[in-house]
């Protein structure tokens, strides 16, 4: 399938927003990359102070309208927005793969995240309620219940270009919020066609409005969004660096933030373990995305006593990782999503031998044939620590398909190992043994928001709370109760009596 089939299936080749042929950016224009061929795909057309300040000035408009829509009915529109995302699921996975890189399997398999929480919020539409509580005081009634909260803020991160804003959007959605997304400018094509598919189907149910954009630098627009009072909630995906940053400000103006920032993931193999599902889990976890996911799988810790034989077996899988085009058939890894990926995972694996790493397979560019060379490819590598297990820059995320190796001797040490870094987000161990699993998953195990029993670190379900603690920022998204972060909290205490009556037994006479 080439870029310009993609486009057209996508719907983009007439948009407003997208300049075809274009080459090199503007002041007004960025340029959007194939990473697969290192070659522009289509400019897209930014936006400025003034477009953005029209923008919110309308979405707080529609707010207004959109948040006296019963629930159940704003859940109708999001089934009829989740029937059209099924409809254009093809389209939009290519899209998906095309613009970021991913592999065509994964770029399907992230619009139907979108499709799967636009379901979940649906049912979710009719049970938006809280609980109904006892006064101490006699003729009074006491219940809590929830309310719409703004226009929201989404910012996301170009590996998940469509999902990441489908888990907000939708749930925003039947809380009665419209959403202002502000893209990756790696990956705004993706936002343009999946806004425009979800803005016409509501439109077409009498709702315009309930889904933005805004597309621009973070100096002209990330800013101006973060900053802004007329947007209460601000849910930011990225680095850790970004996100501190966006915290700040959003708690200057004592708004809220929803942080899904990075992660350094950690997987434990014990000698329990069923090495078989082990080896697969942490491949897919490792090399998935080109190592572009926050679930990333980034260290191995496993037993010294089964490390050798299972390290060797992984290299084995490595060398048969397939990359090359993400739209062809048999791909099993794509490229980084830029130029700047590919120096900083070089720069990581130099580190990693200066500070006594060893490579085991990989660690270099990988040479794309023809059209491809063009490309931001690089070999999926591992990198055993030395004995000791000292090595500094696995401390670090680098969004990039290396793994590293550490071993242990009892199950203390590897928690200690797995908890030594700053991000808090997934974690895993394999093993057959239930006190270990129940080990890992108690107050004195994994100290992550997602924690695995043999399953990798990679594959969260819709349903579950996506989320992690430290530097990953605390936020949750998608399932459980993250609905509750899109609506605001109101105590409701009514007197259906003729007495004054104070709680606490005061007495005011």
């Amino acid at each position: 399938m080439t870029p310009a089939e993609v486009i057209d299936r996508a719907g983009l080749r007439n948009h407003p927003r997208v300049v075809l042929n274009a080459t090199a950016p503007d002041s007004g224009l960025a340029i959007s990359h194939n990473p697969a061929t290192g070659q522009p795909i289509a400019g897209i057309r930014l936006d400025d102070a003034a477009s953005y300040e029209k923008t919110v000035t309308q979405a707080v408009e529609t707010f207004k309208t959109w948040r006296l829509v019963p629930a159940p009915i704003r859940g109708q529109i999001v089934r009829a927005i989740g029937d059209e995302l099924r409809r254009h699921k093809d389209a939009l996975g290519a899209l998906v793969s095309l613009e970021v890189g991913k592999i065509l399997a994964e770029g399907l398999g992230e619009v139907q995240e979108t499709i799967d929480i636009a379901d979940y919020a649906v049912g979710l539409s009719r049970n938006l309620g809280g609980p109904v509580l006892s006064s101490e005081r006699p003729n009074h009634a006491m219940y809590e219940q929830w309310h719409p909260l703004g226009p929201i803020g989404v910012i996301t991160a170009f590996n998940f270009p469509n999902a990441v804003w489908g888990w907000n959007a939708m749930l925003a959605a039947v809380c009665g919020d419209v959403t202002i997304w502000k893209p990756s400018l790696f990956a705004p094509l993706t936002a343009i066609a999946t806004n425009e598919i979800c803005e016409k189907v509501a439109a077409a149910h009498g709702h315009p409005g309930i889904f933005r954009l805004v597309i621009g630098q973070d100096a002209e627009i990330g800013e101006r969004m973060v900053a802004d009072r007329r947007i209460p909630l601000i849910s930011a995906t990225g680095s850790t660096r970004m996100g501190k940053r966006v915290g700040q400000i959003v708690a200057g103006r004592v708004g809220r933030t929803l942080l899904e920032l990075g992660g350094n993931n950690g997987l434990i193999v014990t000698p329990s373990a069923d090495l078989d599902l082990a080896l697969k889990s942490v491949v897919f976890g490792a090399v998935g995305t080109a190592g572009q996911r926050c679930t990333t799988t980034r260290r191995l810790i496993i037993h010294e006593s089964i490390a050798d034989g299972f390290v060797n077996k992984l290299v084995a899988a490595y060398k048969t990782v397939r990359i090359g085009d993400p739209l062809a058939e048999g791909t099993l890894m794509g490229p980084l999503i830029n130029a700047k990926a590919v120096e900083n995972f070089l720069a990581a694996i130099a580190a990693a031998r200066q500070q006594g790493g060893a490579v085991l397979v990989g660690g270099d560019r990988y040479a794309a044939p023809g059209p491809l060379s063009g490309g931001h490819y690089v070999q999926p590598t591992i990198i055993r620590a030395p004995t000791n297990n000292s090595l500094p820059i696995a401390m670090e995320e680098t969004f990039a398909p290396i793994l590293y190796v550490f071993t242990y001797r009892d199950l203390d040490q590897a928690i200690a190992i797995h908890n030594s870094v700053d991000a808090g987000l997934a974690s895993a161990i394999f093993t057959n043994d239930v006190r270990e699993s129940q080990r890992f998953i108690s107050p004195t195990g994994s100290d992550c928001g997602l924690a695995y029993v043999n399953l990798g670190t990679s594959g969260a379900e819709i349903g579950g709370a996506f989320g992690g603690e430290k530097d990953t920022g605390g936020g949750r998204e998608s399932g459980s109760d993250s609905w509750k972060a899109y609506m605001r909290r109101q105590t409701c205490t009514i007197n259906f009596g003729t007495e004054f009556k104070l709680a606490q037994g005061i007495r005011f006479e």
